[in-house]
């Protein structure tokens, strides 16, 4: 069982930035792929950004690309979020997610294990 909690999230003006973290419990944090997911209200959850076990690689949407990054370090079981450029599109509950999958994968189901979300605010 792998617990994932998000923090970091808050109300930001267009243009500015914020780092959102994901602490997870347990040991076996490195045999996780992480990701980063967004649901907007009466929308649905859609992927943000995703990085690979050892962090060597990294995947982004497009609607994210060049603005934010996703980082991660292992020996404090932690995967991050920093958003730059922030815009009132990106307002949402970002939520942390891990999969066991070695390959990346965009498609909710195939991430088991998520926390509880954050809400991020981008005013105009």
């Amino acid at each position: 069982q792998v617990q994932l909690v998000e923090s970091g999230g808050g109300l930001v003006q267009a243009g500015g930035s914020l780092r959102l973290s994901c602490a997870a419990s347990g040991r076996t944090f490195s045999s996780y792929t992480m990701g980063w997911f967004r649901q907007a209200p009466g929308k649905e959850r859609e992927f943000v950004a995703r990085i690979s076990r050892s962090g060597a690689s990294t995947y982004y949407a497009d609607s994210v690309k060049g603005r934010f990054t996703i980082s991660r370090d292992n020996a404090k079981n932690t995967v991050y979020l920093q958003m730059n450029s922030l815009k009132p599109e990106d307002t949402a509950v970002y939520y942390c997610a891990s999969t066991p999958r070695l390959l990346g994968t965009v498609v909710l189901s195939d991430w088991v294990y998520w926390g509880q979300g954050t809400q991020v605010t981008v005013s105009s």
